[in-house]
């Protein structure tokens, strides 16, 4: 396994940051780590990294104890923290080489080459970081992370705070670097794990609350139902539609719009249709209704 959390647990005090949560992450994954602020993940990913013990269980990356060799599972990870620190009057070159100086890295020169034209600084690598925008500050954090080229990157909300057209370059240079790299992100943007991840994990209140491919959530939570959107050109009574077997539910949805739920073996379109003509009314619009990463995320960690 690349990542293996075992029991872990942290305290504040009397606080429970995270609460016995376990988990392990294979090789070539990419997994989105999804939770609402303060349910632990920036915790989780810096006992992972290393930079603060956890109170009781274990973590390990790539087979190395982090407690008990740190220095050692540095050299295997490159960690993107939240805030991405940087000093804003070193150039983008200098600062690299700063860091390759605390890796000890013997072919600094060259390592520092290859994440330029990775994260695509090229042609900003004479600026000073503080002349830089946002977008291409989060790439010199990632350029920083990648420079021991570690087989595990830990990134902690790597598209805070950017506009829309620096999201999607992060997002391709994120897909590019999964191509040999194990990946563990954190984010709150559900659209970018739905494009990159394989597989989520959900923590809310400190404790995994799931951790299953993004499509196995859907059909768990939709326990057996389908929904559909539908809106008739007349005004229809609901509790015409309720009386109807197949229908489980009915809720009215803006002027005489609705979203019907029935089983999954129900042919709801022709019901609806059924009901339509005998209504004598007109169907004005009608879409199947699927689950959503982000309805998912909020059925799990509402008032959980």
């Amino acid at each position: 396994m690349s990542i293996e959390i075992n029991n872990l647990t942290k305290l504040y005090g009397q606080q429970k940051a995270i609460d016995n949560i376990s988990f392990s992450i294979k090789a070539g994954e990419v997994v989105g780590f999804l939770g609402p602020n303060g349910a632990g993940k920036s915790t989780t990913m810096k006992i992972l990294s290393g930079y603060i013990p956890q109170t009781t269980g274990t973590a390990e990356v790539m087979g190395i104890n982090v407690a008990a060799n740190p220095l050692a599972v540095k050299q295997k990870i490159g960690y993107l923290p939240e805030l991405n620190p940087l000093y804003d009057d070193m150039y983008i070159v200098e600062y690299l080489q700063f860091n390759a100086d605390i890796y000890r890295l013997r072919n600094a020169k060259e390592e520092i080459e290859r994440v330029i034209e990775k994260t695509g600084l090229t042609a900003e690598r004479r600026k000073k970081i503080g002349q830089l925008s946002k977008g291409y500050r989060q790439r010199v954090g990632i350029a920083q992370a990648l420079l021991n080229n570690p087989e595990v990157l830990i990134l902690d909300e790597p598209t805070n705070g950017l506009d829309p057209n620096q999201m999607g370059e992060i997002r391709r240079l994120i897909a590019n670097l999964s191509e040999d790299k194990t990946i563990l992100l954190s984010t709150h943007i559900m659209q970018e794990v739905e494009a990159m991840c394989s597989r989520v994990i959900i923590i809310n209140k400190g404790r995994i609350v799931a951790d299953d491919s993004v499509e196995n959530i859907k059909k768990h939570l939709s326990n057996g139902s389908q929904e559909i959107y539908i809106k008739f050109k007349n005004t229809i009574n609901i509790e015409e539609m309720l009386k109807l077997n197949s229908i489980q539910n009915v809720v009215a949805d803006g002027q005489n719009g609705f979203v019907v739920t029935a089983k999954k073996e129900v042919d709801l379109a022709s019901v609806l249709f059924q009901f339509a003509i005998d209504s004598k009314t007109v169907i004005a619009e009608q879409r199947e209704k699927e689950e959503t990463l982000e309805s998912v995320f909020q059925q799990l960690t509402n008032n959980v």
